[in-house]
């Protein structure tokens, strides 16, 4: 079983301590499950979640979720449905937001070389990557460390190009 408190969480957060503070572990599982802290003023670009639908509960703090274009203010005890297919966008208000999301665990999500992709034409002045620290979750703005990295490793959103 696995257990923690909010307060618990919130209590052993660092200033300046941004996204996953909790997460269901373990590879038999049907659910992820993850406790994700957003800054005051921080949010991400929209982007649509194709695979699953989230469940989301505000633990505290507050902010804006624009979701279709329609916005909802967020506060402790909100508590929504975020279809897969559906555009979403969420902004910390000046208190920062403290979010629980559940979803279906995504396939796909082991951590592993990708399938190779066919080489890129060669050039005496880009070299290439080792890493991908420069891709940056649009959620939790976590950075990126493999280089065929697919998904945040911290929160599971799909990462950018």
């Amino acid at each position: 079983m696995q257990t923690a408190t909010v307060a618990g969480l919130l209590a052993a957060v660092e200033d300046g301590q941004s996204g996953a503070l909790w997460r269901l572990r373990g590879a038999d599982r049907q659910l992820d499950a993850n406790v994700v802290r957003h800054l005051p003023g921080a949010g991400g670009a929209e982007y649509t979640e194709d695979e699953v639908d989230v469940m989301m509960v505000v633990v505290s703090g507050t902010g804006i979720l624009t979701l279709d274009g329609v916005q909802s203010h967020l506060s402790a005890g909100f508590l929504g449905l975020l279809p897969r297919g559906a555009a979403r966008a969420l902004l910390a208000g000046p208190q920062g937001l403290v979010v629980l999301t559940v979803h279906r665990k995504r396939r796909g999500m082991s951590i592993g070389p990708a399938a190779p992709a066919a080489p890129a034409a060669p050039s005496a002045d880009t070299p290439p990557p080792s890493c991908a620290l420069h891709v940056v979750c649009v959620r939790c703005h976590r950075h990126a460390i493999e280089v065929d990295a697919r998904y945040c490793s911290g929160c599971g959103t799909p990462l950018p190009g």
